[in-house]
């Protein structure tokens, strides 16, 4: 998969990229597998904004993925590799012997006509396969990581993320994670092998303000351009910068303020922060 460019016959579309789609086999067509999600456009159910900057974008349906790849001894075989409007990686239509249909995440390799399949142990290392991660080896490269054993996979899902097994103490499992955070996770949780594919898509160039509108996003207005009653950086003769540390229309400040909880539960189990200094 590469990105490719467009004929520049608007300013806008000069510096336009986009994925050339070659790796897309075949349009959904599993019925079962596909819902219709309501649209919230950031809004709670007693309709107010509560997280800015978004609406409904285009139409499209959600496909239920399979992260919990619970479906043990029984060999798969890729039949299709799909676009997904939910998120930025393919999924692959798995096939199972029994007849069963199921989306997975696409790793990057996996192909049509691969075979893939979930144990709790006994596997190759090869991509796609799942298994719990007691029985992953030392230094090997997941992804779709479960944080609670039969809750489905949480962790390293999207385009190009991966995670890598650094070692093991009792129970757990030591994973270090895509911001760089290294952590416990319980042995007993089952991971997928491999790179979660299309990574090219963190060079895409969105390039107009159409096309993130399709995607659900709504323009952002500066503060600064505001009047000060909407916002603390707003007023002033001319441009100014609000004459205070950057913050939220309501006071927060919005670079370097640690907001994590301390006690949260996860903490214990946090071996090293993905940010230093952060406790």
């Amino acid at each position: 998969m590469a990105l490719k460019t467009y004929k520049p016959y608007t300013p806008s579309r000069r510096y336009m990229t986009g994925l050339d789609n070659k790796d897309i086999t075949a349009k959904a067509s599993v019925p079962k597998l596909l819902v219709k999600l309501s649209v919230t456009a950031g809004r709670n159910n007693n309709g107010r904004i509560t997280s800015r900057h978004k609406e409904g974008g285009a139409k499209k349906l959600y496909r239920i993925i399979d992260f919990k790849r619970n479906k043990f001894g029984v060999p798969g075989t890729v039949t299709a590799i799909e676009y997904d409007p939910y998120r930025n990686c393919r999924i692959a239509l798995i096939t199972y012997k029994d007849g069963d249909k199921r989306y997975i995440i696409q790793p990057d390799g996996l192909k049509v006509g691969s075979s893939v399949e979930a144990a709790e142990a006994g596997l190759d290392i090869v991509v796609g396969n799942a298994m719990k991660l007691k029985s992953i080896p030392v230094g090997t490269i997941i992804h779709n990581i479960e944080l609670k054993p039969g809750k489905g996979g949480q962790l390293a899902r999207s385009a190009g993320g991966y995670a890598q097994l650094m070692g093991r103490e009792g129970k757990y499992t030591i994973i270090r994670l895509p911001s760089g955070e290294v952590r416990h996770i319980l042995s007993e949780c089952i991971a997928s092998i491999g790179v979660v594919g299309n990574a090219e898509i963190a060079n895409r160039v969105i390039g107009k303000a159409g096309r993130a509108r399709y995607m659900g996003i709504r323009p952002q207005t500066r503060g600064s351009a505001m009047n000060p009653i909407d916002h603390p950086h707003g007023g002033g003769e001319g441009k100014s910068n609000g004459h205070r540390p950057p913050v939220s229309p309501w006071g927060q400040q919005c670079k370097g303020l640690k907001t994590r909880k301390k006690s949260k539960a996860s903490n214990k189990y946090i071996i090293t922060r993905r940010k230093k200094g952060v406790r």
